[in-house]
């Protein structure tokens, strides 16, 4: 019996959990037509495979028509889902995991103008700033039928095989009619603290009563909405001990903010350069407090986070998801004792962002992470050893490498520069994304785990490459920054990198134009205000930053907003002249009739980057398939077998932003799709 306090097993009720690590609730966007299907399923069973205690899914499923989703979630009021979840808890539990799975009623966290087009509905008028919807004031009806609705939906769970479900309260309906911010009802759910509860735990009756004592059932709630008139610690905290007290529940998992808002949901859920664990501190206080099984997730991204959690007693389970999506196996890794292994979550948030902008979770740097149909989260050994030349040790380059040596070619690495990175190298450069550099890091350690030989301070010619004699060469030497984009005046400007990296001292009046919506652009007007400049950000786009994304936004306009920083949309540079000492930026718009100007003393550029691609063209001719890449067999997975040379020395494949700019997901993937078939 270990004694580590995260392999220590857990009873919960009736279920005993194995050790203290969850996955907590959350919503990876992978259903087809609101159902888990493949692609659900198999992300959900890699978890346990990998040794979690308990997953829980769907963050949160739809228990009514008028809670329809704003991003692809599960759809838990049609009788249809009853089998697709039988089939996830059955393969689920023969791993040894348990499984829930988080229920919920929207309320105003949504919109009118999805699924059926109802009138969304909460107790009160007021709009949810995230999802803009003006909501119906509920009424007596809507209020009997949610609560049947609920049940309902708890019964389709037990009888799918769930081991229980559990309500998300915060900032869903259950919480808008706890919360005296977003409760302007009448007697009896309005009012007291009393009428406030009252439909939660009328709910809690309703579900219990449907699906018996031998069923989980938990809340996961705020105890603090960190809001002006809103439901305070001192309220939070009587609502845990009511809770409990109720006798409806087995445990609490336990959130501290508000998520109405980006940046609101930002701090219940933290990023890359937020404080870890930030609210674990507060749940530990309503474990002790209640002295009641308690859960807690936020940003708990590594071990030492998680066993410290448990070892102090804070939590009885402690969620690790972000990491999970990160690597799968955390929990493996532990109990074989190789947890220096385990692939770091960076905090990048690429997961979250993509939901809420409509899209499928991915990993920043876990492109398996959602493809456990098509990708491997541990990469099998190749039938034959060949050599393989890599060029470039940035992402593209070291997962290349990383997974061509775990799959046991002889593996080359040249790379020009004194270190690795590439691009995430001068993202780090920022203190508050530092965590981008183990990406790289955890990938070093693997490659010398893998006994790949890296060269830097190597320009790879192609006289280099040859004498190697490759079976395979992969060139990875990613891209440069382009600023040739003006009608005229390119040659007066500096790019976003240049700023970054210090290699151009900041202006002190500067226009930046940034026309890739990246974090480039905003990492640049951080180092510029930060240094005193007066900062203007100018993009052609309607929207600011498209590419941050909200959650990553946040951090930034809560840097910049300080510095004075100014934001404009919709305008578009067109040229830039020099005045003496002063820079005339021409500025037009794409929508026509506009023509104006800034006067500055230093323009920077940010329009992403052009691929560095000269060696790919040298090598191009003496390669068997001149640098094509079967696409069909790229993506069924099959060994690329095209050959248009058959004279040719080697096969050639570039990747990453060396074909053209894109980001570090699709870097990587480009790497582990094509590398894991050599």
């Amino acid at each position: 019996m270990s004694n580590d306090p995260l392999l220590q097993p857990y009873k919960l009720k009736h279920l005993t959990l194995r050790n203290r690590i969850i996955v907590t609730s959350h919503e990876p966007a992978y259903p087809e037509d609101g159902m888990p299907k493949e692609r659900y399923l198999a992300y959900t069973v890699e978890r346990a495979k990998g040794g979690v205690a308990m997953t829980m899914t769907a963050g949160s499923a739809a228990v009514s028509k008028d809670s329809p989703p704003v991003f692809n979630n599960l759809l838990a009021y049609k009788d249809e889902i009853v089998p697709w979840i039988k089939q996830m808890t059955d393969a689920v539990h023969e791993e040894g995991a348990a499984i829930m799975i988080q229920l919920t009623h929207l309320g105003r966290r949504t919109r009118w103008d999805k699924g059926d087009w109802l009138p969304v509905v909460a107790p009160s008028h007021h709009r949810e700033a995230s999802h803009r919807a003006f909501p119906k004031k509920i009424e007596d009806w809507d209020i009997e039928r949610i609560i049947k609705d609920f049940a309902d939906a708890a019964e389709r769970m037990k009888a799918g095989g769930m081991d229980g479900v559990e309500l998300e309260a915060y900032g869903h309906l259950l919480e808008q009619f706890t919360s005296p911010l977003t409760n302007e009802l009448d007697g009896p759910y309005g009012g007291s603290l009393d009428n406030r509860m009252r439909f939660c735990m009328d709910v809690l009756k309703a579900i219990r009563s449907r699906v018996g004592e031998d069923f989980i059932l938990g809340v996961r709630y705020t105890a603090d909405e960190c809001l002006p008139g809103g439901t305070g610690k001192s309220e939070g905290l009587e609502i845990s001990k009511r809770l409990k007290e109720s006798g409806l529940i087995d445990y609490l998992n336990v959130i501290r903010g508000h998520i109405d808002t980006d940046a609101g949901l930002t701090d219940v859920i933290p990023i890359q350069g937020m404080a870890n664990a930030p609210h674990l501190d507060f749940a530990g206080e309503i474990r002790a407090a209640t002295n009641f099984p308690t859960f807690h997730a936020a940003k708990i991204p590594d071990v030492a986070t998680a066993r410290h959690a448990i070892a102090s007693g804070k939590v009885d389970m402690i969620g690790m998801t972000r990491a999970h999506m990160t690597d799968p196996h955390i929990v493996r890794k532990i109990i074989e004792k190789r947890e220096d292994e385990i692939r770091p979550c960076v905090g990048a948030n690429y997961c979250l962002d993509r939901i809420y902008q409509g899209g499928a979770a991915y990993c920043i740097h876990n492109p398996a992470t959602g493809r456990e149909l098509t990708m491997p989260h541990i990469v099998a050994k190749a039938e034959t050893r060949k050599k393989i030349v890599v060029v470039g040790a940035g992402p593209a380059g070291l997962e290349a490498a990383r997974v061509a040596g775990e799959r046991g070619h002889e593996v080359v690495v040249f790379e020009a520069a004194s270190g690795p990175g590439g691009q995430i190298r001068l993202t780090a450069l920022s203190p508050r994304r530092k965590e981008m550099m183990s990406i790289i890091d955890w990938r070093m350690a693997q490659c010398e785990k893998h006994g790949v030989n890296i060269q830097f301070n190597s320009w790879a010619e192609a006289e280099t490459i040859e004498a190697q004699n490759p079976d395979v060469v992969i060139i990875a030497t990613g891209g440069v920054a382009h600023t040739d984009v003006l009608s005229k005046g390119n040659e007066l400007v500096v790019s976003s990198w240049d700023i970054i990296s210090g290699d151009v001292k900041p202006g002190t009046n500067v226009l930046i134009y940034d026309d890739a919506g990246d974090h480039a652009a905003l990492q640049a007007a951080e180092f510029l205000a930060g240094a005193g400049a007066k900062v203007e950000i100018m993009t052609p786009d309607r929207s600011f930053s498209p590419e941050v994304m909200a959650m990553n936004l946040v951090p930034y306009m809560r840097s910049l907003q300080k510095l004075d920083v100014t934001f404009t949309v919709t305008y578009r540079l067109e040229s830039v002249e020099k005045n003496g000492n002063q820079l005339i930026a021409h500025v037009g718009s794409d929508y026509g009739g506009v023509s104006k100007q800034r006067i500055v003393d230093q323009v920077v550029v940010n329009h992403g980057t052009i691929p560095l691609d000269d060696i790919y063209f040298e090598l191009k001719p003496k390669s068997t398939n001149h640098g094509e890449i079967s696409h069909d067999e790229l993506i069924t997975g099959q060994p690329q077998s095209v050959v248009r040379n058959a004279q040719g020395q080697f096969q050639l494949f570039r990747i990453g932003d060396a074909v053209s700019a894109r980001n570090t997901h699709a870097a990587i993937y480009d790497a582990l799709r094509l590398a894991k078939d050599i």
